[in-house]
């Protein structure tokens, strides 16, 4: 059986740094989340699989091609893919140690979550005002539970980094809590990922039908 030792500090990362490495030598809170990535994975193909079965099921003048709007919905999934590249910044400046950094990286991924969040908001409330509602059709079940799952991860996601920010609010998000970060960041890149396939199928495919 292989041994493994406790993690060595450095004096470039500020401290001890423990890992918990399992017997693939994968810290096993990130193959845990790994595990969980995958049985969301599943979850969203699912959802995802109904969505394209029911998509066409809706009264006239109340359907994709009726009420999205491709530009605005662009404009959201930009911000979205841009917190994932703060979020990169964030678990870098962590695993560096740079703590207040990392802490201002993590602050403004949450602040662009709850963007795409807020233009979210603003859309399911046009399309329901337009007559969309979420049984008003098949179409509208479809959409409003596959996106709005989506949704939720994102408000998950914005509650755990700002949770990060709090317990790090004093000393900052060192190599101390780097680990910490990065996992925040796989479950962050993982909703970015899901979003990117959501308007692809979703969104675009509408208009080059």
């Amino acid at each position: 059986m292989a041994h493994y030792g406790h993690a060595k500090s450095s004096p470039a990362h500020g401290g001890a740094h423990h890992a918990h490495p399992t017997n693939t030598g994968i810290d096993n809170r990130k193959l845990g989340f790994w595990l969980f990535i995958s049985s969301e994975s599943i979850f969203f193909a699912c959802l995802l699989v109904g969505y394209l079965v029911y998509r066409g099921g809706y009264d006239p003048g109340i359907g994709p091609r009726d009420l999205f709007n491709i530009e605005l919905t662009t404009v959201s999934t930009f911000v979205l893919l841009m917190s994932s590249l703060a979020m990169v910044l964030g678990v870098n400046a962590a695993q560096r140690n740079q703590a207040r950094q990392a802490m201002g990286w993590v602050l403004l991924t949450a602040l662009m979550g709850l963007t795409f969040l807020s233009f979210q908001a603003y859309e399911f409330t046009h399309f329901y005002h337009a007559g969309l509602s979420l049984s008003s059709s098949l179409f509208g079940t479809a959409f409003y539970t596959l996106t709005g799952f989506h949704g939720a991860h994102v408000a998950v996601g914005v509650i755990w980094l700002l949770t990060l920010l709090f317990y790090g609010r004093r000393g900052g998000l060192g190599a101390d809590k780097a680990d910490d970060v990065e996992v925040a960041g796989l479950y962050w890149h993982f909703v970015d990922i899901v979003w990117i396939v959501l308007f692809t199928v979703v969104y675009l495919v509408e208009f080059v039908q």
